[in-house]
């Protein structure tokens, strides 16, 4: 079977990860990331809210990469996300990076706050 290479439409989608580093639209970003449609940048983790905050209107849904494993996003940071609109799913960040990029290349209004492996 052909494959065909996944069209993004000038998005920028996460390239790759490995221990404590993301790759964005081929850029290595060091630590927690940050990635939308318009590229990623580095984050300061859960207690960076304000950055996560700052996405409402631009975004419908968070994917919310928690590192290595599953675990539950916290409570209050949910319900301050969907205040602004911003409906979370929070899953281990290699999971949250690949369905960031599978409903990107839909055209969906999606981001992703990964935390590092």
């Amino acid at each position: 079977m052909a494959m065909k290479p996944t069209d993004f439409a000038g998005a920028v989608p996460v390239d790759g990860y490995g221990p404590g580093f993301f790759r964005v639209g081929g850029k290595v970003i060091e630590g927690a990331v940050i990635v939308q449609y318009s590229g990623g940048r580095a984050w300061g983790g859960l207690q960076d809210r304000d950055a996560l905050l700052a996405l409402g209107g631009q975004v419908d849904v968070l994917f919310l990469g928690m590192g290595a494993d599953i675990a539950h996003a916290p409570a209050d940071l949910v319900a301050a996300l969907k205040e602004v609109g911003i409906m979370v799913e929070a899953m281990a960040s290699p999971t949250a990076a690949r369905i960031y990029n599978v409903t990107l290349s839909e055209g969906r209004r999606v981001a992703c706050a990964l935390l590092p492996l």
